[in-house]
């Protein structure tokens, strides 16, 4: 009978050690490549998302320090920071200026975003955003919107409620609610309230880190 070989020792100990140095070598490179920040195409895809230029502007327009703000009507906490950044920014007045966002976390926001934008058509914006933030205990009942009582709600901004119907339903209104919606994806918005200052992120969330970064960049701009 034919007796099988045995490996040779050396080759075994050879093949092991290539097989660890594949695997360095593929770690390392899965390493830098997660080190690597986003390539320049990220990075413009995320400066454009960040431009703004179809969104409701609030502030000077020449404002050196420009807060994008990603908000659901119908997010308790977008309710609550709200008045606090229009506070922060009189504090400082022509140095800061808001644009907002919309998107549609809540079961049922999707309705309230067109109210907002048709109520652009009627230069009734900030007196309907600022309605509804402040009534929204009468149309979310359990993060869930009420669509009979958004009327109710804002039935003293002085709007024609009809032609506001009407607009709701337009093209015009579609297209400038998708394309905050394709940015808020571009920019991996997940929640709201989302800021983002002179194009920064927060670092985390919470009103001290959003103080801290306005005064932050403030400061670059020579402003106390």
């Amino acid at each position: 009978m034919n007796k099988k070989k045995s490996a040779n020792p050396t080759s075994l100990a050879i093949a092991v050690v290539g097989i660890l140095v594949v695997g360095l070598v593929v770690a390392a490179l899965r390493y830098d490549s997660n080190k690597a920040g986003p390539s320049q195409n990220d990075d413009a895809a995320r400066q454009e998302a960040l431009a703004s230029e179809q969104a409701p502007m609030f502030g000077d327009p020449g404002a050196k320090v420009h807060i994008v703000e990603f908000l659901d009507p119908a997010c308790g906490t977008c309710a609550a920071f709200y008045p606090m950044v229009k506070g922060w920014m009189a504090q400082v007045p022509g140095q800061i200026r808001l644009s907002i966002r919309h998107v549609a976390f809540h079961s049922g926001a999707d309705y309230v975003l067109k109210v907002l934008e048709a109520s652009r058509n009627q230069d009734k914006y900030w007196e309907t955003l600022e309605a509804l933030l402040m009534s929204q205990r009468q149309w979310v009942r359990n993060h869930v919107v009420q669509p009979d009582q958004v009327g109710p709600a804002i039935a003293g901004v002085g709007l024609d409620m009809e032609r506001l119907m009407v607009d709701m339903d337009s093209d015009e209104v579609a297209q400038r609610i998708e394309r905050d919606a394709q940015d808020a994806v571009t920019l991996k918005v997940s929640k709201t309230p989302d800021y983002y200052v002179n194009g920064r992120p927060l670092p985390s969330f919470g009103q001290q880190q959003l103080a801290d970064l306005i005064r932050e960049e403030l400061e670059k701009q020579g402003r106390p």
